[in-house]
Order: C-alpha cells, then sequence, then structure tokens
C-alpha cells in the first residue's frame, strides 16, 4: 500500500494547470556507507485528472500498489539543499496491485518447466529408447 501525502500544481505545455499526487511507500530501514542503519520511504509522484480541492481531500488515502525503480533515459537533477548536480538512470514510480499481480505471474510462468519434456503417457521417453 502507498498513502497520498501531498499534491503539486504543475502546467501543461498550453499553460493549462494540472494536479500531481505525491505518494509515498512504507518505512524502509537502509544501511549508509558509514554502516548505521536509516528509515527511508520511496516517494512518486502521479498525474491526476483531480482539481485542488479533491486533491487535498485524498491526502491520507491509502491506495494497493508499490513503488518501484525504474531504469530511464539519463537526466540531470540538482540537490535543492546543496546545488550538487547528478546525472540519474532511473526514477521511482507507483505501480498498482494489480499490474503486481500480473508481473508476478509472469514471473511463475518463466519457471515453470517445459512440460513437454514429460512423458504424456506415464513412460519414459528415456526408458523407452532403452528398450
Amino acid at each position: 500500500m502507498v498513502r497520498i501525502i501531498g499534491y503539486k500544481e504543475r502546467e501543461k505545455e498550453d499553460g493549462t494547470p494540472f494536479f500531481i499526487l505525491e505518494l509515498q511507500g512504507g518505512v524502509e530501514m537502509s544501511l549508509s556507507k558509514t554502516g548505521q542503519y536509516y528509515a527511508t520511504a520511496k516517494k512518486a509522484y502521479v498525474t491526476s485528472t483531480f482539481d485542488e480541492q479533491t486533491c487535498k481531500a485524498l491526502i491520507g488515502s491509502e491506495i494497493p500498489g508499490t513503488i518501484e525503480k525504474k531504469e530511464v533515459e539519463p537526466y540531470n537533477y540538482v540537490v535543492k539543499e546543496t546545488g550538487e548536480e547528478l546525472t540519474l538512470n532511473h526514477r521511482w514510480v507507483f505501480v498498482p496491485e494489480y499490474e503486481e499481480a500480473n508481473k508476478q505471474d509472469e514471473v511463475i510462468d518463466q519457471l515453470m518447466a517445459d512440460t513437454s519434456t514429460f512423458s504424456q503417457n506415464g513412460v519414459s521417453q528415456l526408458a523407452e529408447q532403452s528398450i
């Protein structure tokens, strides 16, 4: 589950305003480079068709799904606190629960053995060859 924790106003290319929802996943413990654990949570943004009043009302709502790392074309990012410019090649994206289930089904299908290698009549093909 992810929680809607905020929203932001953005502008389309034609100047029309729209709102994006800020999503946050559950608390996770991460290990720092110094060997100390710290609490963190993944965040992602999704566009919406909602007006500002609806976005405000949605804060605190939970949505079934997760926030996952997705590889993208490299882009520049400036750390607001330090002014440091980084080149990143990933984004954090929201994946709805139903897509997670589809991904799990695909993985299971890939892990299943090719049943054509098994006997269809109860007798091993190798056993038939040695007779």
